[in-house]
C-alpha cells in the first residue's frame, strides 16, 4: 500500500477526466501523469459506455496500460461519469493499492431519483453502486473556490495539500485540466479507443 509522500516534489498523479458528444455512445477518458511540479510524463486514454457500468474497469485498465508504478495517487474528475456510468472508489483503491479522490464541482442533494428517472426499469444497480460512495466533503481550494471531494487511501489534510498545490487558479487542479483539454479535443475531433 503506497502512502502519500507530501515533501516530494516528483509525487505523481494520475489525473482522469472525460469527455463525449451529445450522441456518442462512449465517452473519452483521458490519464495525464503529472508530478506536483506540474511535469507532464505520461497519457493514456480509455472508454467508458453512455449509461453503463464499465467506468471502474475502464480505470483499472487506463492504470494498467499506462504501466507506470510510480504513480503515487489517483485523481477523478468526478464518480459518476459518462451519465450515470458510476465509478468504485473502494475497488480502485482496494485493487491498486494507491490513494484515490474523486473531485466534483457543485453542490448536490443526492442521485437517487435522478437514477430512478433515467433508468426506471434498471435502477437497481446503479442505486446499489451509488449507495457504496462515501458522503462528500466540502473542501475550500485556495481560500476562495469550493469543490466536494471523496477519497480513499488518504486523509482529508492531504487532499486539501494536494488540491491547494495543483490548483493554480479556479476549482480545478491543472492536471484535470490538461486531462480535459486532451478528452475534449479528441470528442471534437470524433476520435475513439
Amino acid at each position: 500500500m503506497k502512502t502519500l509522500h507530501l515533501e516530494k516534489k516528483g509525487l505523481r498523479a494520475l489525473a482522469i477526466a472525460e469527455s463525449f458528444g451529445p450522441s456518442s455512445k462512449k465517452s473519452i477518458l483521458c490519464g495525464i501523469v503529472m508530478r506536483q511540479d506540474f511535469i507532464i510524463d505520461g497519457i493514456v486514454f480509455g472508454n467508458a459506455t453512455i449509461k453503463g457500468d464499465d467506468a471502474t474497469e475502464t480505470i483499472l485498465q487506463m492504470f494498467n496500460d499506462l504501466d507506470r508504478p510510480d504513480v503515487n495517487y489517483l485523481l477523478i474528475s468526478g464518480l459518476i461519469l459518462s451519465r450515470y456510468n458510476i465509478v468504485d472508489i473502494k475497488k480502485i483503491h482496494e485493487t491498486l493499492k494507491i490513494p484515490v479522490i474523486g473531485l466534483t464541482y457543485q453542490d448536490s442533494s443526492g442521485l437517487e431519483n435522478s437514477i430512478k428517472r433515467h433508468f426506471p426499469n434498471s435502477f437497481d444497480l446503479k442505486i446499489k453502486n451509488y449507495s457504496k460512495l462515501e458522503t462528500r466533503k466540502k473542501i475550500t481550494i485556495n481560500n476562495s473556490s469550493e469543490a466536494y471531494v471523496r477519497f480513499e487511501g488518504c486523509a482529508f489534510h492531504e487532499v486539501q495539500y494536494l488540491l491547494k498545490k495543483l490548483t493554480l487558479s479556479g476549482v480545478i487542479p491543472e492536471p484535470i485540466k490538461v486531462a480535459k483539454i486532451f478528452a475534449k479535443s479528441l470528442v471534437k475531433k470524433g476520435l475513439s479507443f
